[in-house]
């Protein structure tokens, strides 16, 4: 009878309807709100509103689609091509990073890449390590192989690395490390995701780009990962995302 009780106190656990579209790998929890706003969603065949709490009960639907809680979380470490996009809600987008990847769970992206850029990007269920990912006040790293089209002079690597003031943003990029590889090639780290941040700071030093390569975010690497394959992230690798992310993960948690 206690283990029926307990599993029946479980079932009634609520939480916040944009943290449970978010645990179930949805999307971000900010996300998720705008979702809500525009009608997207419906709980129990009603429209959800936002701060409406449910549970496991509850038969959530996310434009007709039901979504349901997660047992374990999945990430992937996938090598993006040129020309796929992120954001699904391109209406002109040839192909989609969500169509490119055939995994028996909904997964979503952890950090976009522009259309034209290539390199890793991590999928996973868990839409709490995507709010950490998300958040520029945690710095976690990312590791691009940038190619330009002028000569990459010491000035150049200077002015980057100690923060570029970009004017049509009103900002200041955070320093950087930085470092000149072969020809017209360079790598950086950068701590924040300023929206087109490596353009607009090469722009802004006199030097256009012609290929981003994201080849690491926080201890993940994309190292020999062919075009278009993906890899599961698992064990200590995994852990230590985690650890690094300010998050413990969901099926852990849900061992306690």
């Amino acid at each position: 009878m206690e283990k029926e009780t307990g599993s029946k106190k479980a079932d009634k656990e609520t939480m916040r309807l944009n943290r449970f579209l978010a645990s179930c790998g949805v999307c971000s929890r900010r996300e998720a709100d705008k979702l809500i706003l525009r009608g997207e969603v419906t709980v129990n065949g009603v429209p959800g509103e936002t701060g409406q709490s449910v549970s496991d009960r509850d038969i959530v639907l996310v434009n007709g689609d039901r979504v349901s809680a997660k047992r374990e979380t999945v990430v992937l470490a996938y090598h993006k091509p040129a020309g796929v996009t992120c954001s699904e809600r391109d209406a002109h987008a040839e192909k989609l990073i969500t169509d490119m990847i055939d995994y028996p769970v909904r997964l979503t992206y952890a950090g976009r890449l522009d259309k034209d850029s290539t390199g890793l990007i991590l999928m996973t269920n868990d839409g709490d390590l995507i709010e950490a990912m998300m958040k520029g006040s945690h710095r976690h790293e990312k590791e691009y192989i940038v190619t330009v089209k002028q000569e990459i002079t010491p000035e150049f690597l200077e002015s980057m690395a100690q923060g570029v003031y970009l004017k049509d943003l009103h900002i200041k990029t955070r320093k950087c490390r930085i470092r000149k590889l072969e020809g017209k090639m360079f790598s950086v780290v950068l701590t924040q995701g300023v929206n087109r941040q490596i353009k607009r700071m090469c722009k802004a030093c006199g030097n256009t780009v012609s290929s981003i390569k994201r080849v690491r975010i926080m201890n993940i690497e994309l190292g020999d990962l062919p075009e278009n394959a993906w890899r599961e992230i698992q064990g200590e690798e995994k852990r230590k995302l985690y650890e690094l992310s300010g998050q413990k993960r969901t099926d852990e948690r849900a061992d306690r």
